[in-house]
């Protein structure tokens, strides 16, 4: 039988070639976020196939399916994200964009692992000895990449105390493999990740001698009940000590919980239109001010991309958050106009209840926001 890790590589490249493809045929007549989704599911359905075939005892956690909380009591877990760096993938010229195969097994981990970068041609496996790092010199000038998205609050900082440049990069897998190349010193990232994210370049880097860990130095941990794991650091092995002590210097906030996370990503897309990220459960429900206004996570999605009333949102402010249980309360202004000049500001609570690994249900709330000194009329 062929090993995990083997299966792990041929299935990631296998996706990549079907990626390609279809990347190929959309370039340049298909949106690129449509051209993403495009990929996304394509890649999602190639992979269950396989390992349907190859393990089907086996269990799947993946970005692009719901999460089947029956994988909590499996021995062995595929963490699998089809295609990361979405949106690199739907521009021209980029190959910052990967495919992720993990295998988790209780009680010992990520245990097989695959990163394809398929615009580059290349497989990383956690099998290929040729990979392996070996500790040197601390590098004069270490190279620290970040996410080109949502880059550390602290990075500047921490760049300066340890005397580090700093680059940007699309995709984790693509960031973890430049520091298995060589191409680079570090990856740091702060923004918020979920498990696809990061299992397998972590599985993959891991295994190749390279330092891997949560930023405060703790161990990355992998099909937890909610599998949001907000950052990481994947560095050379003789660069971790100096650079999360850095990181300890530097990094005062907290991260959000994997609901809050949710939550905001669902409000950020009031702001964005885009919806990628924002992780809804096919049955997800949503009220505002008593009207049923969503009835599955499809229409929502697109409601919150291409939704007339949507599209007039300008800003959120004074964002703050609750959560309790398995519910978490947003609490905001939202600034509205057609223009900059033209703003009315209404006050937003909604309630989001998220059981598990995706929103099941939104109530908001929309009122009238009363400016100081005029208590009666909104802004």
């Amino acid at each position: 039988m062929t090993s995990d890790a083997r299966l792990a590589a041929d299935i990631a490249s296998g996706a990549g070639a079907l990626l390609l493809d279809i990347r190929a045929a959309g370039l340049g007549s298909a949106d690129g976020r449509e051209l993403g989704r495009r990929g996304d599911v394509a890649a999602d359905a190639f992979i269950a196939g396989k390992l349907a075939a190859e393990r089907p005892g086996d269990s799947i956690l993946s970005e692009e399916s719901a999460d089947d909380r029956s994988r909590l009591d499996s021995d062995r877990v595929w963490i699998i994200d089809p295609l990361d760096g979405s949106k690199e993938y739907g521009l021209p010229g980029h190959s910052d964009w990967a495919v992720h195969v993990a295998l988790w097994e209780r009680g010992r981990g990520v245990t097989a692992a695959a990163v394809a970068q398929p615009a580059l041609g290349a497989v990383y496996a956690s099998d290929d000895p040729s990979r392996a790092v070996h500790a040197e010199e601390l590098p004069a000038r270490p190279r620290i990449v970040v996410s080109a998205s949502r880059p550390p609050a602290f990075i500047d900082a921490v760049a300066t105390q340890v005397g580090a440049e700093v680059r940007a990069m699309g995709s984790a897998g693509a960031k973890a493999m430049a520091v298995l190349r060589g191409d680079v010193d570090a990856y740091v990232h702060a923004g918020g990740q979920w498990e696809w994210d990061s299992a397998a370049p972590v599985g993959v880097a891991a295994a190749a001698g390279l330092h891997c860990s949560r930023i405060d130095g703790t161990p990355l941990q992998y099909n937890q009940s909610h599998p949001y794991l907000p950052d990481l650091v994947i560095c050379r092995p003789e660069l971790a000590q100096v650079l999360l002590a850095a990181i300890a210097d530097h990094a005062t906030d907290s991260a959000d919980s994997g609901r809050v996370a949710m939550a905001r990503a669902y409000i950020d897309a009031l702001v964005s239109h885009d919806a990628t990220k924002v992780r809804l459960s096919e049955t997800a429900w949503r009220v505002e001010n008593g009207q049923h206004t969503g009835d599955s996570g499809a229409f929502i999605r697109d409601e919150l991309e291409n939704g007339p009333q949507y599209q007039a949102i300008q800003a959120v402010r004074d964002l703050s958050f609750h959560e309790w249980g398995e519910n978490v309360v947003a609490r905001f202004l939202l600034d509205l106009g057609a223009a900059p000049t033209e703003v009315t500001t209404v006050r937003i609570t909604e309630h989001f209840h998220i059981p598990a690994g995706a929103i099941q249900s939104v109530l908001a709330i929309i009122e009238p926001h009363a400016t100081e000194g005029n208590a009666d009329e909104p802004r």
